[in-house]
Parts: C-alpha cells; sequence; structure tokens
C-alpha cells in the first residue's frame, strides 16, 4: 500500500516521473539513431532489434504524458529527451564508426608521395588519370573502415595540403580489398601492436 501512496506525492509527479520521461525518451531516440546506422548500413536484423526497444520505450513515455496531460513539466521531459536523445545518438554513432568509407582524393599537385604513404599504412589505393575542368588531374581512390578516417585526413592535409577529398558511405562491397592490420592505436603511433 505504502508503494501506491508513493506513486501519488507530489515528490513523485514533480521530479522523479518527468527525469523518467526524459531517460525514456534519451534511449528512445539514441535508439532510432542506431536504427537509422543499422539500416543505412544493410543490417536488417540488428535494425528490426533495435527498433522493437525504441518503440516499447516511446510506449511508455508517451503512455505517461497521455495519462498527465496537465503536468508541463511531462511535456518539458518528452521534448528535452527527445533533444538530449539526438545529440547523444549522434555522439554514439561518432564512438561506434561502424562502417565502411570511400575516400576520394584528387591532389592538386603530384600524389605520388600520398599513394606511396598510404600503400605502406597498408591502405589499398587505386589511381586513375582523369581530365579536370583546368587540365590533367590524378583521382586517388580508397576504401577504408570509418574509424581510420581522422588518420587518412591527416595522411592527405600532410602530403598533399591543398588536396580536394570527399567521403562516401559503402553501403556493400565484395569480400577482400586491402585494410591495416590493427588491433589498436598504439600502431598508429609507435609502429607496433
Amino acid at each position: 500500500m505504502n508503494n501506491i501512496a508513493f506513486f501519488d506525492t507530489e515528490l513523485f509527479k514533480w521530479v522523479i516521473l518527468p527525469i523518467l520521461i526524459f531517460s525514456a525518451r534519451v534511449c528512445d531516440v539514441t535508439l532510432g539513431t542506431l536504427r537509422l546506422i543499422s539500416i543505412t548500413r544493410g543490417r536488417k536484423y540488428l535494425a528490426m532489434l533495435v527498433s522493437f526497444f525504441e518503440i516499447l520505450l516511446w510506449l511508455i513515455a508517451m503512455t505517461q504524458i497521455m495519462q498527465h496531460l496537465t503536468n508541463i513539466f511531462y511535456y518539458l521531459a518528452f521534448a528535452g529527451g527527445f533533444a538530449t536523445g539526438t545529440f547523444v545518438g549522434m555522439c554514439l554513432e561518432e564512438k561506434l564508426a561502424m562502417g565502411v568509407l570511400l575516400v576520394r582524393i584528387i591532389p592538386q599537385k603530384n600524389g605520388t608521395q600520398l599513394i606511396n604513404f598510404l600503400n605502406s599504412a597498408n591502405y589499398g589505393v587505386t589511381s586513375i588519370d582523369a581530365q579536370g575542368s583546368t587540365g590533367p588531374v590524378q583521382v586517388i581512390y580508397t576504401i577504408i573502415k570509418r574509424k581510420d578516417l581522422p588518420e587518412v585526413i591527416n595522411i592527405i592535409e600532410r602530403f598533399n595540403p591543398n588536396a580536394f577529398f570527399t567521403v562516401e558511405d559503402v553501403r556493400s562491397m565484395s569480400e577482400g580489398g586491402v585494410f591495416p592490420k590493427r588491433s589498436s592505436r598504439l600502431f598508429r603511433f609507435f609502429g607496433k601492436e
């Protein structure tokens, strides 16, 4: 009986329930971001599993809102949780760094040193001669793991600071390719695992 009385207290109505609604929204919107990432990466079963928990949390939060339509703090908690969940989802996506990217580089000067360094760092590189609007250019392609993007950008800027480059998500690819075999970030600094 004491538990039922606790749910009727002012503390529960004005503090605890808004915090619970806020937390449920943060979690469901974060899961929504992960679901969208899973969909764009073609991970159907993961997207299905994540969507189940996403909508379950949304229903829990929405039920509380509908039962207490007169409490403005529930609306603020719901909206604040959505905004915070969007931010948390984006941060989580950056940290997870799932997927594979295509980096297309058009160097402003000879790209031989850049190609050689990328190859020596075990990045697969393909280059072709092309015609740009101002004359002949070289186009360099490399497929990398998303987590390696900052390192590859640093390499590009070191060897060809004025190079034009684009980065695109790769939805699917065949097996194979050349990727650095590293189990830790120590390799990047010390050259060993």
